[in-house]
Order: structure tokens, then sequence, then C-alpha cells
């Protein structure tokens, strides 16, 4: 080693001091800095996003997950990251079975999916609980899980799962997840999110929900729906969607219903005329059945009816099953509507035909195919308005204008278009029949007599169903039976207890990191700040 002088000795040791006086006083310097920069500057202004869970996002994915609705995650948050939102949202639990897939290869993405897919195919009905296993899977291996070759494996494991999360993806990755879905699966999609990042994903789903937020309104404005809350979806699926599946179930059937019972009956009179092409009804009143007496209803069922109050649904989830089963609208509703249909018309044609006999008016004369036409004209009319009546579960100021009013609608049109339009060689058939109609008996006894008739049956079968408890009509007061404390298990409070030590002790394990965004974790960088600890190697 070569002596050093003393004066470069001595210049040394003052820089070190300087150095290490430095490192001592840092947090004091750089107070004093900033203090003698804010005197000579004015701040202009500050802008700040604070990634954190919206109010009320885990009772909302909680009470979704109960209604049975699969919940996936697509985030470009870190693996580490997205776990832990997964256990903070309640989309995981801690009895969960977790299914990682970080591999880096096609070869290895598939034969590590068909390896836990085979597992979980062998443990079916034995010890596994596909209720209580998430797939968790990063960008990387998501990219290999998209190929054609390794795709069918990737969706039937991850529909198997209670949830699933895919971590580090890009907007073009949740794309190609929801369509693969979409394109393999026969199921309705719904895409929410709140950026721009979300918007190819939202347009892809069936179904895309848009949160209007802190990250702008791309989202919302690319949507069907708009909300400004995550909780806010809890409402507009499980109360409002329930609503518009039950309502437009009924609104089809109906439409369906009311014009097979009017045209069935042509039909018969077809039958009896040698289907000569002559129709039983006057062609105008054909049209206004359909444009004016019958419109209505089907808009008041389809827009107003509800078959449970907004409260009962919110707090008893499993209710939304009913339109995940089916129960409303399926082949056997259709077909029972149908020939629900033909059996009216029936009833309607020939009870009519039987009542008028040879259709004698009270002078002697013959009342001709058009008194026989309005009679059953109206009868139909009167059928399928006690048919809405029936089906009807809430009854609103609109639902009396559609329904009654319908009705009353035709009684005060039809003398007023019987005499109007023959004057224009319109509706000639309707001539001179006020007086045939309105003093006539027969009228009267059949459009009371045969509606009632026809729905009496209706009226029986709803009844039996709702005395032997069927599933559509008492589900809702099971699920209470249930909800009822004395009711619970005791080891549901054991779980409950045991959940929440599990969850203390893994807050305490992962505490400071849990939203981490650097994939190194946080250790290299509290190292690098810890003027008392070696820094780490490639830092």
């Amino acid at each position: 080693m070569r002596n050093i002088p003393d004066d470069e000795y001595q210049q040394w040791n003052v820089m070190y001091e300087q150095a290490a006086t430095s490192m001592t006083n840092r947090q004091e310097k750089l107070d004093q800095a900033a203090e003698e920069i804010e005197r000579d500057m004015f701040l202009l202004g500050a802008t700040a996003i604070e990634d954190k869970l919206q109010d009320a996002v885990p009772q909302t994915i909680y009470t979704l997950a109960q209604a049975r609705i699969k919940i996936w995650v697509l985030t470009g948050d870190r693996q580490e990251t997205a776990i832990n939102i997964g256990y903070s949202c309640k989309l995981l639990q801690e009895d969960f079975s977790l299914i990682i897939c970080n591999e880096t290869t096609d070869w290895a993405t598939k034969e590590y999916l068909t390896k836990k897919l085979e597992a979980v195919r062998k443990g079916q009905g034995s010890n596994i609980d596909l209720d209580a296993l998430a797939l968790i899977i990063d960008g990387r291996s998501l990219d290999f899980a998209l190929e054609k070759d390794v795709e069918d494996t990737f969706l039937e494991l991850a529909t198997m799962c209670r949830a699933v999360i895919c971590c580090r993806v890009s907007p073009l990755q949740k794309a190609l997840v929801v369509k693969l879905v979409k394109r393999k699966k026969k199921a309705i999609l719904l895409a929410i999110g709140d950026g721009a990042n979300d918007v190819s994903m939202i347009q892809a789903a069936h179904v895309g929900v848009g949160i209007s937020g802190q990250e702008g309104l791309q989202a919302a404005r690319s949507a069907d729906f708009a909300i400004s809350q995550f909780r806010h979806l809890r409402k507009l699926l499980l109360v409002h969607g329930a609503w518009s599946y039950h309502r437009l179930s009924k609104m089809i059937l109906f439409s369906f219903y009311k014009n097979i019972t009017l045209y069935m009956t042509q039909f018969w009179f077809a039958i009896y005329n040698g289907f000569s092409g002559q129709t039983v009804y006057e062609s105008w009143s054909i049209t206004f059945f359909t444009v004016f007496f019958t419109v209505l209803p089907p808009l008041a069922i389809g827009i107003f009816d509800q078959f449970l109050n907004a409260r009962s649904l919110d707090r008893y989830p499993e209710m939304y099953r009913m339109g995940q089963q089916r129960e409303f609208f399926n082949v056997r509703a259709f077909w029972g509507s149908t020939i629900n249909a033909f059996f009216h018309s029936v009833l309607l044609y020939f009870v009519t035909m039987l009542i008028s006999g040879a259709n004698v008016l009270p002078d002697g004369h013959d009342g001709g195919q058009w008194v026989f036409s309005v009679i059953m004209y109206t009868s139909v009319l009167g059928t399928v308005l006690l048919k809405a009546a029936l089906i009807t579960n809430l009854w609103t100021k609109w639902t009396v204008v559609a329904i009654p009013g319908s009705f009353v609608l035709w009684l005060c049109f039809l003398p007023v278009y019987a005499l109007i339009a023959p004057k224009f060689n319109t509706s000639i058939e309707y001539l001179g029949i006020i007086p045939k109609i309105y003093a006539n008996s027969t009228f009267w006894l059949c459009i009371v007599l045969l509606p009632v008739m026809c729905i009496l049956r209706d009226y029986a079968y709803k009844f039996v169903k709702r005395m032997y408890r069927t599933r559509s009509y008492h589900v809702a007061q099971e699920i209470q039976k249930f909800n009822i404390p004395d009711y619970r298990p005791r080891m549901e409070r054991f779980r409950k207890a045991v959940h929440k030590v599990r969850l203390i002790q893994r807050i305490r394990r992962t505490r400071g990191y849990a939203f981490s965004q650097n994939e190194g974790g946080q250790t290299k960088l509290i190292r690098s700040y810890d003027t008392t600890r070696r820094k780490p190697k490639g830092y």
C-alpha cells in the first residue's frame, strides 16, 4: 500500500465526516430544503387516486355468490395483490383450495391445467368440495391457456371452480377470456369495469355495466348500464334482474296465449265452412284485437309487475336462482300456455254455438254470422283479459287501466265504430248490428259466462299449486325459515369463529404487503432506505 500524505488524509477524513453527517441528518436537511423551496413558490394544484375497495364491495360479492352467480376477476394487479383483494372482498374464503397456475411455457401450462382438471374430476363426489375451489392464473400463463389446444381444458377447470382470478392481464386478454366463455358456454355473461382498460371486455360480454367514478367515464359510456358504485350491482341483478326476467317471461307467454286463443276460434270456424276462406270476425276487428284491445295488458305486466317485493329479493339472494333454473320461462311453460290457449278456444267457439242455438233474436229474425261473431269476439277478449288479471301479481293504476279498461274500451268502441264505419263504406258487416247485440240476452250471458268458465280451470290450477307448496310459490318462505336464528346449526357459529381467527392470522402475516404493486415485493424497497442494513445484491 502506498503512503497517504497527511493533507490527502485530512481531505478524505473531512469528506467521510460530511457524508456521515449528511446521512445522519438526512431527514432534517430534507425538511429544511422543502421549507426553503413552497417561500418562493406557490402550489398550483395536486391530484391523486386512492386505490382501494369501494364501499360494500365484500358484501356485494358475497351476496352475488350466494345467488350462485359465477364471479371471475380479471385484473392487472400482481398475483399477491389480487389474492389479497380476493380475500378482502370475500370472493375467496379461508377454507378455499387455491389452484395457482404460474407456468412459463405452453407445454407446462397445458400439463398443469390437465393434471389439475383430472384431479378435480376424480375427486367429484368424494372429498373435493367444488364450492371451495378457486383458480388463480397470471397473465403469462393465461396467454398459453387461451391457445386452441388448451382453451377447453382451461375453461372446464375454471367453470368447475367457485371463483377465478386472472391477474396481470391486459385489456385484450380480458376481452379474449369473455369471448371464450361466450363462445363455449350457454350462459349470459355480464362484464363490469370502471376504466378505459375494461372497455373491450364490457363490449365483448352479453351485458356490459360501467362504473362512473374516479377513472373516468369511458367504461360507463361503452356499457349497457352505468352505475356509480359497485354495490349497486347487487340491486341491479338481484332485484331488477329478477323482476325483468319474470316480467318478460309472463309478457311473452301471454302474448302467444292471447293470439292463439283468437286465431284458433277461426280455425274451428273454418272446419264448418269447408275451409272456404271466410273469416268468422270482421277484418278490422282482428287488427284492433292486437293493436288496441290487448296491447296494454302485456305492457302493464312487462313494465310494472313484481312477483316479490324488492326487499325480499335483496334479502334472499337465493331467489335469483329461479331465473338461472328457468322457473318461469321454459319449454314446459311455453307448451302449457299453448295448450291452455287451444283449450280455451275450443270452449269459446263450441259453447258460443251451443248457447246461441239457432241464433234467433227476440223479434224472431235470424241474428246471422256477424251477431255470432261479435258475441264470440267479446267473449274471447273477456277471457284473455281475465287471464291477464289472474297472472298479475301487483296491481297498480296502470294495471287497472290496461285490463278492465281494455274491456270497457271495446264496449264503448263497438257502437261508435258500427255507426260511423259503414257510412264510409268500411266494416259494413256491422251495419245495424248494435240493436241486435245489446238487446240480446244471449250476448250478455255469453260474455259473462264463457270467460268465467274458461278461467275457472286456470284459477283452480293456481290454487292447487299454492296448496301443495310448489317451489315457485314457496321458496321465499323456505328461505325465511332457514334464516331464522333458531334453525341455524351451532356448527355455523363455530365455523364463523374459526374463520375470524384464521383471517386475523393471515392479516398479521401479510400486513404491509397486501397492495404492493412491485413484482419483487417491498423487501428491497424497505432495505434500500435502511442505512443500518446491507443492501441486497443486484439492487
